[in-house]
């Protein structure tokens, strides 16, 4: 996992073939902003030799917080504890970043909702509607009748897709399902599960893994994780988790400026900038951003390494209190 302290940016520029190419490139650095400017230096002048070769190379890197393309999470540090980062992200929630310790996010499904027929069906509704106030009366009725008929097939369908979904326990049951048939097929696994705003939370408790570990790859796909979650978590070298509410869920409009996560001092130390975190983290403190409801498996199998993550994970998503998720 990497998670640097410093940031900057370098541009590189070069005429050929009657052109000017320029590039721009990001350089990190623990040690200090020169070292992070010298990094950037380097790459923008490798990538810049590469395209005058004839590579086919972005002249520049997005400019994204999470790690993409080579460039790790660039995110503004709040807190380390041991190699467990605390980092504030794009729209101001903190969020625990680990190397080892497991956590998978499994969204809920969706209730039935709108339009659940197919169009080859609304148009047969609208067809035998339309045909029986033709020959019943006039095209206007049937016109009417198409309608009516197309309203009444999609209400039938969605009454009774909706019948199914809250018979079965609703989202959350299904979500749970799957942990559960996944902790039945490992029973060796320790697994605490935690509810958030959208979904599940599920946090490995009895060893660590890396990213690429081909058995967390096998809980990723048997929870039907995000896969965007899952991809980042290879590409970051990291296990990630939010701690903190997300603000439009607590009552904040307004975006956290830079409207990119900071990654540099005078970015971080902005006055509307702390301002906006100082209303945050008032509002913060009458939410939750997960609340633990149970754990499955070898409950006894208990890594240390994992036992200090959960322990600083719960405390700061508040995972034991009662208040309301956000």
């Amino acid at each position: 996992m990497i998670v640097p302290e410093y940031w900057a940016e370098a541009r590189e520029q070069a005429r050929h073939k009657g052109r000017v190419i320029t590039v721009r490139r990001y350089g990190w650095s623990d040690d200090s902003t020169e070292a992070a400017q010298a990094h950037a230096n380097a790459r923008a002048r490798e990538a810049l030799d590469a395209i005058l070769s004839g590579a086919s190379l972005p002249r520049r890197e997005p400019r994204t917080n999470y790690g993409i393309a080579g460039v790790p999470i660039r995110e503004q540090i709040v807190a380390r504890h041991e190699d467990v980062v605390i980092t504030r992200n794009s729209y101001g929630a903190l969020c625990l970043n680990t190397p080892d310790v497991l956590f998978a996010d499994v969204d809920l499904a969706e209730r039935p909702s709108g339009c659940v027929v197919s169009i080859g069906g609304l148009a047969i509704s609208a067809a035998v509607g339309f045909a029986v106030g033709l020959l019943a009366w006039h095209w206007v009725a049937g016109v009417a009748l198409a309608m009516v008929g197309v309203w009444a097939v999609n209400r039938f369908w969605l009454r009774r897709q909706q019948a199914v979904f809250d018979r079965d326990g609703g989202a959350e049951a299904r979500a749970l399902a799957l942990v559960e048939s996944f902790s039945a097929a490992h029973p060796d696994w320790h697994l605490r599960i935690y509810r958030t705003p959208a979904g599940l939370r599920v946090l490995a408790m009895h060893r660590t893994f890396q990213p690429d570990d081909a058995d967390a790859a096998r809980l990723f796909s048997a929870l039907q994780a995000d896969r965007l979650y899952t991809v980042m978590c290879k590409v970051q070298r990291c296990f990630r988790a939010r701690l903190t509410p997300k603000p439009w869920r607590i009552g904040i409009d307004r975006r956290i400026r830079p409207p990119v996560a900071a990654w540099s001092a005078e970015q971080a130390n902005l006055p509307e900038r702390l301002q906006w975190i100082a209303r945050y983290e008032q509002r913060s403190t009458g939410h939750a951003a997960c609340r633990y409801l149970c754990a499955l498996g070898d409950t006894a199998r208990i890594d240390p390494k994992a036992e200090h993550v959960r322990a600083l994970h719960d405390a700061m998503s508040r995972a034991d209190s009662d208040l309301p998720l956000a």
